[in-house]
């Protein structure tokens, strides 16, 4: 009798290939660009009042107005941006590039356009400056603590 043992299949190793969403490759802070370019076009107040709420103080109900709506939406932007600045890897130095193209835009745009001479369009190129200059901070960081450089040898 002849017993035939199974041989065992060689082991391949997989490599997790994560999906890459558009929110990881685009700079989101081009979002509020858009959403003030559109809000500039239809000719919107920065104003206007998207809501009021009424305050336990004795003082004027507070107006949420469409300017702190942009400003909002551009802080916690920020907040993903720097966390994608973490990773390290081919991708950072492009995400860094088009960080840097963005707020060149901004900036251009606030010199340029005069429906971007506002005080909200200053304050989301400085988030946009804000931006380069964490992400280029973290990612030396990051290097440094990756390969020890400085560190005692």
């Amino acid at each position: 009798m002849v017993v035939v043992e199974p041989t065992p299949e060689p082991k391949t190793t997989r490599r997790y290939r994560g999906r890459t969403s558009w929110l990881s490759v685009v700079p989101t802070l081009l979002i509020p660009w858009i959403v003030y370019n559109a809000v500039a076009a239809t000719g919107v107040e920065l104003n206007h009042p998207l809501f009021e709420i009424t305050l336990p103080s004795a003082a004027p109900p507070w107006a949420f107005t469409v300017s702190d709506a942009v400003l909002l939406l551009s802080l916690a932007l920020l907040f993903f941006e720097i966390l994608k600045s973490t990773r390290t890897g081919g991708n950072s130095v492009a995400d860094h590039a088009l960080s840097m193209i963005v707020f060149v835009l901004y900036l251009i745009w606030f010199l340029v356009v005069p429906t971007a001479a506002t005080s909200l369009f200053f304050l989301i190129t400085i988030i946009a400056l804000i931006d380069v200059v964490a992400g280029f901070s973290v990612t030396i960081r990051a290097a440094r603590r990756d390969y020890s450089v400085g560190g005692e040898g």
